[in-house]
């Protein structure tokens, strides 16, 4: 390829655009290569925090231009048992496929390069090698490839047992207006779901499964369904005369929640950042993956733009992550057991506050 620029961007979904909006808008280039030609639906929950909000507001999203759902209450689900609590904030519920594209034209609106339908296949030494055939030499890359890795720079996240799904439906009015402002979410052994609506009165069901629990359910997706209605009166209710919006579910396995990027040798050219799930994975329990994303991108973009190194970069901000990973993680411990559902069902009926008290703990401050 020639005029290689120097700053190249490998995805674009919420912390690739980020990042290439950033750049852009502090008077740079960079190129932004998405691998996908199209608008497409990912695993994801869906749920945007307060602080995944302020962001995107800045990068220009406009959440009621898309309808976006508002959501302010939580019901904790646990077979019969429920438990439901008012947020200690306004949450908002906006489909990937809505939001990245809006994202993406962001970005080009601000000034980066994209490139769509390329997707890059390896990181050897200086060298970016394209699906195209094409070489690029960038004096740096931030990595937002998301949960797919990058041959040359894969991270090094261990065992990782869990598999995501996600199914968009069109619930019954009667499931809409028990949806309304509220997020379920319900625990079953070896994993939890997560129920809410998005745009336009969708809703999007999306959960995690230890490959264990999703073999003993018989292995796909219907046993897997079949097996948490079967004990969960409330997603029964809500997901009779729903129709499933996509011919199957998306699917994600090898999810390394817990991961942190630790740099573990000097860093040769480029430049390599890395961004979103590229630099860590937060149980999705507490829901505040985007935001994580996004934080990473502004604060690599202004590392960068302050003539800082990804070695300052990733300490710092993985340092950041300690108080709500560790919160997390306890909370997915908890969720993953017998005992422990209990537990937080008995603690979130006694106290309701202890529901809004986990969504806060759980929540990622502002770092820059």
């Amino acid at each position: 390829m020639s005029n290689t620029p120097p700053i190249v961007i490998i995805g674009g979904g919420l912390a690739g655009s980020a990042a290439a909006i950033h750049l852009a808008r502090a008077g740079h280039s960079p190129l932004l290569i998405e691998r996908h030609s199209a608008p497409v639906h990912k695993v994801c929950g869906e749920f945007l925090s307060p602080g995944a909000v302020a962001e995107l507001t800045a990068l220009g999203v406009h959440f009621d231009h898309f309808g976006a759902s508002r959501i302010t209450r939580l019901r904790l689900v646990d077979g019969a048992r429920i438990a439901e609590a008012r947020l200690p904030f306004e949450a908002r519920g906006l489909s990937r496929f809505r939001l990245d594209e809006a994202l993406l034209q962001c970005a080009s609106e601000a000034g980066a390069v994209l490139r769509r339908g390329v997707a890059a296949r390896s990181l050897d030494g200086a060298v970016l090698s394209l699906d195209t055939g094409e070489t690029v030499r960038p004096a740096t890359v931030f990595l937002a490839t998301g949960k797919h890795e990058l041959r040359g720079a894969k991270r090094d996240s261990g065992n990782a047992p869990m598999i995501g799904f996600k199914m968009h439906y069109r619930p019954s009015p009667a499931a809409i207006a028990a949806l309304r402002g509220r997020i379920d979410i319900m625990l079953f052994p070896g994993g939890y779901a997560g129920l809410q609506l998005v745009e336009n009165d969708i809703a999007n069901l999306c959960l995690v499964v230890e490959r264990g629990s999703y073999a003993a359910a018989g292995g796909d997706w219907s046993g897997l369904i079949g097996m948490i209605a079967a004990r969960t009166p409330l997603l029964r209710g809500l997901l009779r005369d729903a129709e499933p919006m996509f011919t199957g579910p998306l699917a994600v396995a090898n999810i390394p929640y817990g991961y942190r990027h630790r740099d573990r040798k000097a860093a040769a050219p480029p430049q390599l950042f890395r961004l979103g799930d590229q630099v860590a994975v937060i149980p999705s329990f507490c829901g505040d993956g985007m935001t994580i994303a996004l934080h990473s991108a502004r604060f690599a973009a202004e590392t960068w733009l302050g003539s800082g190194s990804p070695a300052a970069y990733h300490p710092r901000f993985v340092g950041t992550l300690s108080r709500p990973f560790k919160a997390a993680a306890l909370l997915s411990h908890l969720a993953a057991n017998t005992s422990g559902r209990a537990m937080l069902l008995g603690a979130s009926r006694l106290f309701p506050a202890t529901l809004g008290m986990a969504a806060r703990v759980t929540r990622l401050n502002r770092i820059i």
